[in-house]
């Protein structure tokens, strides 16, 4: 039986291993790790822990389909994609300190995010696990961020630039504290449990997607260059009517005209106002 890499006594194990894995282009350093210079795939391998202790990946590093409980032995950069998405994983903990592209754990077990990658170059994919805060998350994303479906009850411990779209749907969020400082597109809030958004960015490049959360009031001023989506909302069906023009108007200037009453009522006159100034 092939042995794990806390046990090699001598190259020829290794590569063997590489031989077995198809792993190509790699150089043996003093301490038995290997670095690779280009892809290492060792997805669908019914893998439990990995076969190699990994230095540097120039290429991506995809272990994801398997059965891995700890991310020991993983490399300490990766210039591509790091995949370990749908295994078996309770923590991030020996996880790369830099990934230049995407970074997925998708499909885990995770609680936390501790011990995530410092730097993320791309999107950065950590959906569909047990997360109850996003403390420990990179501070910049180069991408999108995903942490939907999750048990999250608030955003603080975001990061603080996402580039791409913010997606933090499915959760039992109530309130925006914490919610990054820039967005690059589009922000999904569907299926929480927000009546406020005070603490979101007061410019959106992309769409906002509210649906199916217990809203009913505008509490702050915010620029939407895309869409806006109410379905679902406890926002007045005057208001979930509204065109696109329209509600784009009000989200950035509603607050100035005091639209709303703290119940979710709307001032009728100060709406038509609004429009009316703005030529609609």
């Amino acid at each position: 039986m092939i042995k794990m890499f806390e046990q090699f006594n001598n190259e020829q194990e290794i590569r063997e291993i590489c031989e077995k894995y198809n792993i190509k282009n790699y150089t043996i350093n003093q301490d038995g790790s290997i670095d690779v210079d280009g892809n290492v795939n060792l997805s669908k391998m019914n893998l439990t822990e990995l076969p190699l202790k990994f230095n540097m990946v120039s290429g991506h590093f995809i272990i994801s389909h398997n059965r891995i409980t700890s991310l020991d032995g993983c490399p300490n950069y990766v210039g591509g994609s790091f995949d370990c998405s749908r295994n078996k994983l309770t923590t991030l903990e020996g996880c790369p300190d830099k990934v230049g592209g995407d970074f997925h754990c998708s499909y885990n077990q995770l609680t936390t995010l501790a011990d995530c990658p410092k730097e993320v170059g791309d999107n950065f994919d950590c959906y569909n696990n047990k997360l109850t805060t996003l403390e420990g998350s990179p501070n910049e994303v180069g991408g999108s961020f995903d942490c939907s479906i999750n048990q999250l009850k608030t955003l603080k411990g975001s990061p603080e630039s996402v580039r791409g779209s913010f997606d933090c749907s499915n959760n039992q969020i109530t309130s925006l504290e914490g919610f990054p400082e820039r967005i690059g597109h589009n922000i999904g809030l569907i299926n929480n449990k927000i009546t406020s958004l005070k603490g979101i960015p007061m410019n959106i490049d992309g769409s906002i997607y509210l649906y199916n959360n217990p809203i009913s009031i505008i509490d702050s001023s915010i620029e939407v260059k895309g869409g806006i989506a109410l379905s679902g909302t406890n926002f007045d069906d005057k208001i979930k009517n509204l065109s696109q023009e329209k509600l784009i108007i009000l989200f950035e200037h509603g607050v100035d005209y005091d639209i709303f009453r703290k119940d979710g009522s709307i001032n009728d006159s100060r709406l038509e106002r609004l429009f009316k100034d703005f030529g609609v």
